[in-house]
């Protein structure tokens, strides 16, 4: 069976390079609408399967694996900063604090009639952050293209204290409970690439 990653996320693809199994790239073309009075892991959950489903549309026979990642704080979703202040003003409200990143992911084989959704959760828990390390992280570039305004794989780590929880959630993809899943509900075993 064909593996289909929908996402354009470096991160994710790395992650899942790391197995044994095979599979492409072809990116949703979705909007990632965040709706008022939806619970975070909800939202994480609908946009990846939305994510999954879009592409599982134009691949009916292929597995294709969606997934969306948000960090929260206070209740407050932190996607991806529009520009270098909103940044600025996400890692301000991390400093000093813990957070929680939650993925969503869907695993979708339309031919097979097989839709698996769920998500994963951990905790991190920020440094205090000093506005001259806020701007010096901020000028590496990394934060615009990732939820919350960090990347703890790069230079993010180093404002992290501590993580409670799966690290690969953190980057965007819970690899441990996606390969769980595709072992129990499809019979793929990442160790050996089917």
């Amino acid at each position: 069976m064909d593996i289909i990653l929908a996402s354009k996320s470096p991160r994710r693809r790395e992650i899942l390079e790391n197995t044994k199994v095979r599979f492409s790239i072809e990116e949703s073309q979705i909007d990632e609408v965040i709706k008022l009075n939806e619970l975070p892991k909800e939202t994480v959950m609908r946009l990846a399967y939305e994510k999954a489903l879009d592409v599982a549309n134009r691949n009916r026979n292929s597995l294709v694996i969606g997934a969306d990642t948000i960090v929260v704080i206070n209740d407050t979703i932190l996607g991806k900063p529009k520009d270098d202040i909103e940044a600025f003003s996400m890692l301000k409200l991390l400093s000093g604090k813990t957070h929680y990143v939650i993925t969503g992911f869907a695993l979708i084989n339309l031919s097979l009639n097989k839709k698996i959704v769920d998500c994963q959760i951990s905790q991190v828990t920020f440094k205090e952050l000093s506005e001259a390390t806020i701007k010096d992280y901020i000028q590496t570039k990394e934060s615009l293209d990732k939820a919350g305004a960090y990347g703890i794989q790069g230079y993010g780590g180093l404002l992290v204290e501590n993580i409670q929880g799966d690290y690969f959630n953190i980057v965007g993809l819970p690899i441990s409970k996606i390969s769980d899943c595709l072992k129990d509900h499809f019979d793929i075993n990442l160790f050996y690439g089917g």
